[in-house]
């Protein structure tokens, strides 16, 4: 999907042969990224809600507490999720010449001397400006569809209702926040196909727009939904699954 919105194109990103380049480090900030942001999103879903009802504020809308929850549980998880996409993201797109894991989040620093942030946290705030929305659109879905069911059959839904639940509402918000992922992964890249480098992302929307014109930020979105449907499932599934076991 990276190699589909990098400025180079697919093929010149490496093709099919990039697709599964970087799964280490996904794989390494997955489970701790995943515990981060339900550990958080269930703490403060809670408190928000009490604080609804006790100042009588849009208690008719019990889905803001989802939003405002899920919201502060993403900002938390992209504290380690920001570092391994840069790392994935790089390596999906080979644009960094190693292979390697370690030598790739070597270059990346030594490219950002002044600052890791400037590197491993490069794009920390597109992500932001993607997961948010992602989080506003997925998590209302997911809770509304596990109300509805669980009012239908007057019993609490499974871990495949919940799951099938998650996937449905991670679709949607994929679709509609796919013009931010491709932002957010030409940011992290870092410079457009010409080796120029970008300032933010103004510039990218607005260099990748003149060059490109505007489907450029439609690149990827039949896989990244896809993806975020089949991950969402397993993610919502393995979470109800481990709640049930626990209760």
């Amino acid at each position: 999907m990276n190699s589909l919105q990098s400025p180079q194109g697919f093929w010149k990103a490496g093709g099919f042969r990039g697709i599964y380049r970087g799964i280490g480090a996904s794989a390494i900030g997955s489970a701790p990224g995943a515990s981060l942001f339900f550990s958080v999103y269930e703490k403060c879903k809670p408190i928000i809600m009490d604080f609804q009802t006790n100042h009588g504020l849009f208690v008719e809308y019990p889905f803001l507490s989802h939003m405002v929850a899920a919201c502060t549980g993403e900002t938390a998880a992209c504290l380690v999720r920001v570092p391994t996409e840069v790392l994935k993201t790089n390596m999906q797109a080979n644009v960094l010449p190693q292979q390697n894991l370690r030598q790739t989040f070597q270059l990346i620093l030594q490219q950002n001397k002044k600052s890791i942030f400037g590197g491993l946290y490069r794009g920390f705030g597109t992500t932001l400006m993607r997961e948010i929305p992602f989080a506003f659109v997925q998590f209302p879905i997911y809770e509304y569809l596990k109300t509805k069911i669980t009012k239908y059959q007057r019993y609490d839904v499974s871990p495949l209702q919940a799951a099938t639940c998650g996937s449905f509402g991670g679709s949607i918000a994929a679709a509609l926040t796919t013009p931010l992922d491709v932002i957010k992964t030409r940011l992290m890249l870092g410079k457009d196909k010409h080796g120029v480098f970008y300032k933010g992302p103004k510039d990218v929307f607005t260099r990748s727009l003149k060059e490109e014109g505007y489907q450029v930020f439609w690149k990827g979105i039949q896989p990244r939904v896809l993806w975020i449907s089949i991950g969402g499932f397993v993610f919502f599934g393995s979470y109800e699954t481990a709640v049930l076991f626990l209760r």
